[in-house]
């Protein structure tokens, strides 16, 4: 009986050092690696191995035969049992030991509270494998307490003052990735959710003082949020009144027509989903102007059920003629779309793009010039897993009419009152004509380019009599 108990004891020791990861792994989830994982694995082990030692030595002293001399034939009868204590004596007489055990019995029924009640702290601190359709699915990470009052996790927190940061790319992207979805309560109003101005420039911003007069209309700061990705070491001058103080985030540099400019866009991306607030992304460049006061702007966007993302099928050479065997099978031929790189999205699709492990690194990888990344990635993507989600249309207006692998630019001689209106959709024999929410609209167009710097002085002496800023 004694080599029994020896025997089984010995195995359980043994096998301490066998389940050590995945003894590692729920100890890590339950003390979020504020506990010494070693430490603890190491008072389990001593404890066992005391644990054995006292059972051999009472196994020894209460089932041996002892010899005694003083007998004639030199035997002395067996002992009877040792009756059997109610409370292990030599528990009391160690702290030691005591604690020990009394610490695995807490950690045991703290991990199988944790194993089966789901534990709340678990999911967040876990890598969050995202799935392309699992990132898709309108799942909210907000909670509601009583009287539908909506309540955010402990991670939400205000808007930084400054988007700056020392976060890596990955840091970064997995951070955006697992930041909560925002959620309107029912049964009474909630604050609007603000539209992030995503800036990718090369350097500086010419056209800032329209945009400042845009900002700072009527509406308040409650309304949006500025993100400004520019060419590595250039930085941004702003006095604290502007919208644009300290906003500029960590770039990296970008080419025209290679990935590294996708790269910068799921950048922006990132930053901006860092505010649980931001509800809409919209791509622009140091070239745009807006073309609508921000509280239109605003409401055009918050209200509608689409992303604006172009999305077209073009059979010629450069439509389908850049596709790339090499995507197959994620995306067929017949799969293949292109469109316009200046988009907007809504958090949803946002969350995908910045997520995105099965479609990004193969265009990153295969598409090369003249297969153009930021032309045809999130066109094909978006259509092939949110067809339904996207307007197919911009709502950033370009002139194509004169040729080239660039937009026409307007400089100062271009604009006139007569060339805004007919932007801004307010002539009626020039209105373009679109579909929004499911209707027929007018306005088609929130935002214009390309612009040149010198286009400045007359776009703000038109602005607050034609545009409404």
């Amino acid at each position: 009986m004694c080599l029994e108990v020896e025997l089984l004891l010995a195995s359980k020791l043994k096998q301490i050092p066998k389940r050590r990861p995945q003894l590692t792994n729920r100890l890590h989830r339950l003390f979020i690696g504020r506990v010494p994982i070693h430490l603890v694995l190491a008072v389990l082990r001593w404890a066992w191995a005391d644990r054995a030692k006292s059972k051999g030595a009472a196994c020894k002293e209460g089932g041996a035969v002892v010899a005694d001399s003083s007998s004639k034939d030199g035997h002395a009868p067996a002992r009877a049992p040792v009756p059997g204590r109610s409370f292990p004596v030599k528990l009391v007489a160690r702290p030691q030991l005591l604690f020990a055990v009394l610490a695995t019995g807490f950690l045991a029924a703290a991990l199988l509270l944790v194993v089966l009640g789901g534990g709340g702290a678990v999911p967040y601190y876990r890598l969050p494998a995202l799935a392309v359709h699992d990132v898709l699915l309108a799942a909210p990470c907000a909670e509601e307490k009583e009287e539908d009052q909506v309540v955010e996790r402990w991670w939400a927190r205000p808007p930084a003052r400054s988007a700056w940061h020392n976060m890596s790319d990955e840091e970064l992207l997995w951070a955006a990735s697992f930041e909560p979805r925002r959620r309107r309560g029912r049964g009474r109003p909630s604050a609007p959710g603000k539209v992030a101005f995503m800036f990718l420039t090369r350097g500086p911003l010419p056209l800032a003082p329209l945009w400042e007069r845009f900002f700072n209309g009527s509406g308040g700061r409650g309304l949006f949020s500025v993100y400004v990705h520019t060419t590595p070491g250039y930085r941004l001058d702003f006095p604290p009144s502007s919208p644009f103080h300290r906003r500029q985030v960590p770039s990296k540099a970008t080419r025209w027509g290679e990935t590294s400019v996708v790269d910068a866009e799921r950048r922006l991306l990132a930053n901006a989903l860092l505010d649980l607030s931001n509800e809409r992304f919209v791509l622009l460049s140091e070239s745009c102007i807006p073309l609508h006061p921000l509280p239109a702007v605003h409401a055009y966007l918050t209200r509608s059920r689409h992303s604006f993302v172009g999305a077209f099928d073009d059979p010629g050479p450069h439509g389908r003629g850049r596709y790339r065997t090499a995507l197959a099978p994620d995306v067929s031929v017949s799969q293949w779309r292109k469109g316009a790189q200046w988009f907007e999205m809504d958090r949803r699709l946002a969350l995908f793009v910045v997520a995105d492990g099965r479609y990004y690194p193969r265009f990153r990888d295969v598409c090369r010039p003249p297969c153009y990344v930021d032309e045809h990635y999130l066109p094909t993507v978006l259509t092939i897993e949110a067809p339904m989600s996207i307007a197919n249309r911009s709502v950033t207006w370009v002139d194509w009419s004169r040729g080239g692998s660039h937009p026409a630019m307007f400089g100062a001689d271009d604009v006139s009152k007569d060339f805004l209106e007919r932007l801004a959709g307010k002539k009626d024999k020039e209105k373009e004509r679109c579909m929004y929410n499911g209707q027929p609209a007018v306005v088609c167009s929130l935002f214009a380019r390309k612009f040149a710097p010198g286009a400045l002085q007359p776009l703000l002496q038109l602005s607050p009599r034609v545009l409404g800023y």
